[in-house]
C-alpha cells in the first residue's frame, strides 16, 4: 500500500509522479493547440460530442445523481454516521464558518453569482413545466424559481458530499494517499498503484481543468460586464481574456500560500460579502415580498425536489433539458474531483453524519437564500415594477445582476456600491475557484501530497487559466457548457466505483459489542475488502 516508489526523486519530477505529471500535461496542451489551431474544427467536434451525450445520456446524468442523494441520506440514518475522517480523538481543523465558507466558495460560489438572476428569468419565460400560455405570469415565477433552486439545491451537493467523503474515510482513517485512485482500492487492490490509478486520476485532472475553467470563463464574462456598468470597459473576449489572466496570476499567487492562509482568508471574505450584498438586496429591494418568498421557495423546493430529480424529458426534441439539467449535472459531475478533494482536504476529524449533514444541508439553504433574494427581486421588477431584466438577460445574460440592481432604482451612492461589491465578488471568488483547483490537481500529480511542490502550482495555476480563456475564444458560452458536459462523462463512472468502493469498506467497520452508536475503526485488510461482497 505504500506509495512512495510511485514518486520520482529525480530533479524534474521530485515530488510527483511521472506518469501523472506528463500525462495531466499533455491532455491539456493537446486540448489548447488542437482548439487554438483549428477552433472551428474543435468548436464543430466538441458540440457534436455535447449534443450526443445531451440526447442520449440524460437519462444517465439523471440517474447517477438521485443515486448519490440518496445514498447520502442512507449513509446520514446508517449505523456508521459516528465513523470519524480521522482518528477516534482527532478534532476539525477548522471553524464551522471557516469550513461552510470554504465549502461554498471553493464549489459554486462563482457560478452562483452568474446564474442567480440570469437563470430565473430564462425560465420564467419558458420551462416544459410551465402551461401553455402561462410565462411571464406568477406562476411562471414560482415555477421557475423552483427550477433554479432545484439545480443548485441538494442533488449537486449530495454528489459532492459521496466523493468527498470517500476521499476523506480512505485518507484520514485508512492512511491512503488524497487521491481519487485511493477509493478504489477496495475493488481493485494495490492496482491503484498502477495504470488504473493513473487512469482515474487523470480523469480527475481532466474533468477538474474542465470544470473550472467553465466558471472561471462565466466569471470573467461577468466581471467584463461589471466594469463595463462601472466604467464603461469594452465587452469583448480579448477584454475577459486579459481578466482571466490577471486574476489567473492573483490565484496563483493565493495559492502558494496554503489551505490555512490565502484560500481560508479569501473564503471568509467572500462569505461576509455574501451576507453583506443579500443583505443590501433585502433593505432596498422589495423586502416583504422577497422574504415571504424564501419561505415560499424553501417548502416549494424540498416538496418537488426528488420528482424533478428523476425526470426525464420524454419529447426528444425539446433541448431544453439538454441545455439546462444536463448541463447542470454534467457541471457538477466534472466539479466532483475538485471540490471532493478540497472538501476532504478541510474535513478531517469530522464525523460521516455531520459531514454528510454539513455538505448536503448548508450550501443547499445558502443557495436557496441566495436564488431567492436575487431572482425574486428581479422577477418583483418584471411582474409589478418598470420591467427590464427580461430584456436584459435576452440581449446579454452576463449583465443580468447588474441591470436588477440598476432597476432597484435606489440613489447612485447605493447603485455604485452595490454594483462594486459585486464585481469584487467576483473577483475574489474567481481567485478562491482557481486557487483552489490548483491546490486539487497539484495534490492529484502528487499522489495525494496536501503540500505539493511550488512549481506545480505555478504552472497549473497557469494551465487552468490557459483553458478558461481557449474555451472562451473556441465560442464563449456554448463551448463552456460543452466542455463541462463532456468532460464529466467519463469522470462519472470513477464516481460510481467510489461510491461502492466506499460502501464496501464501511461495510467492515464493526460495532463494538453492547454499543449501537460509536464505531471504532480497525486495520484496513484489503483481502478482505476484496473478497467482500
Amino acid at each position: 500500500m505504500n506509495n512512495q516508489s510511485d514518486i520520482n526523486k529525480s530533479a524534474l519530477f521530485a515530488g510527483a509522479n511521472p506518469v501523472m505529471i506528463i500525462g495531466s500535461a499533455f491532455l491539456v496542451v493537446i486540448f489548447v493547440l488542437f482548439t487554438v489551431l483549428a477552433p472551428e474544427l474543435a468548436n464543430k467536434w466538441y458540440s457534436a460530442a455535447k449534443d450526443y451525450i445531451a440526447s442520449d445520456w440524460a437519462w444517465f446524468y439523471v440517474a447517477i445523481m438521485s443515486g448519490f442523494l440518496f445514498f447520502s441520506f442512507w449513509l446520514i440514518i446508517s449505523r456508521y454516521g459516528n465513523i470519524k475522517l480521522g482518528k477516534d480523538n482527532e478534532s476539525p481543523e477548522f471553524s464551522l464558518f471557516a469550513w461552510f465558507s470554504m465549502l461554498f466558495g471553493a464549489g459554486i460560489g462563482i457560478g452562483i453569482l452568474f446564474w442567480s438572476i440570469a437563470e430565473p428569468i430564462y425560465h420564467f419565460q419558458s420551462n416544459p413545466f410551465i402551461e401553455e400560455g402561462k410565462a411571464q405570469t406568477v406562476e411562471a415565477a414560482q415555477v421557475a424559481m423552483r427550477v433554479s433552486i432545484f439545480h443548485w439545491g441538494l442533488h449537486g451537493w449530495g454528489l459532492f458530499a459521496v466523493i468527498g467523503l470517500a476521499l476523506a474515510y480512505f485518507s484520514y482513517r485508512k492512511g491512503l494517499p488524497l487521491s481519487i485512485r485511493s477509493s478504489l482500492y477496495p475493488i481493485f487492490g494495490d492496482r491503484i498503484y498502477g495504470p488504473i490509478g493513473h487512469a482515474a486520476d487523470l480523469l480527475a485532472v481532466f474533468g477538474t481543468v474542465f470544470g473550472i475553467a467553465t466558471s472561471l470563463g462565466l466569471g470573467a464574462q461577468q466581471m467584463n460586464a461589471g466594469l463595463n456598468h462601472l466604467l464603461g470597459v469594452d465587452i469583448s473576449t480579448t477584454n475577459q481574456i486579459i481578466l482571466i489572466v490577471v486574476i489567473s496570476i492573483l490565484a496563483t499567487l493565493s495559492v502558494l500560500s496554503g489551505v490555512n492562509k490565502g484560500i481560508r482568508i479569501l473564503s471568509e471574505w467572500n462569505m461576509r460579502l455574501t451576507i453583506l450584498i443579500l443583505g443590501l438586496f433585502v433593505i432596498f429591494g422589495p423586502t416583504a415580498y422577497v422574504l415571504g418568498a424564501i419561505v415560499t421557495n424553501t417548502g416549494d423546493y424540498f416538496v418537488n425536489a426528488i420528482e424533478l430529480g428523476m425526470w426525464v424529458n420524454p419529447d426528444p426534441e425539446n433541448q431544453w433539458q439538454g441545455w439546462w439539467t444536463v448541463f447542470y449535472w454534467g457541471w457538477w459531475i466534472a466539479w466532483a474531483p475538485f471540490c471532493g478533494v478540497f472538501i476532504a482536504r478541510i474535513s478531517k476529524g469530522r464525523t460521516i453524519r455531520e459531514f454528510i449533514l454539513g455538505v448536503l444541508i448548508a450550501p443547499t439553504m445558502l443557495a436557496i437564500i441566495w436564488i431567492s433574494i436575487f431572482g425574486n427581486t428581479a422577477m418583483y421588477l418584471e411582474l409589478y415594477g418598470s420591467g427590464g431584466v427580461v430584456e436584459a438577460v435576452n440581449n446579454d445574460l452576463t449583465m443580468a445582476l447588474f441591470k436588477t440592481i440598476e432597476l432597484m432604482n435606489e440613489n447612485i451612492f447605493v447603485t455604485k456600491s452595490m454594483t462594486i461589491i459585486c464585481t469584487f465578488m467576483l473577483v475574489t471568488y474567481f481567485i478562491t475557484s482557481a486557487d483552489s483547483a490548483t491546490l486539487v490537481v497539484c495534490t492529484l500529480i502528487s499522489m495525494g501530497d496536501e503540500h505539493p511542490p511550488s512549481r506545480y502550482r505555478v504552472f497549473w495555476g497557469a494551465a487552468v487559466g490557459a483553458v478558461a480563456a481557449v474555451l472562451l475564444f473556441a465560442g464563449g458560452l456554448k463551448a463552456l457548457q460543452t466542455a463541462s458536459i463532456v468532460a464529466a462523462l467519463p469522470f462519472s463512472f470513477v464516481v460510481i466505483l467510489a461510491a461502492i468502493g466506499l460502501y464496501k469498506s464501511l461495510r467492515l467497520e464493526p460495532l463494538p459489542a453492547g454499543s449501537q452508536h460509536k464505531v471504532q475503526s480497525k486495520p484496513f485488510n484489503p483481502e478482505a475488502t476484496k473478497q467482500d461482497s
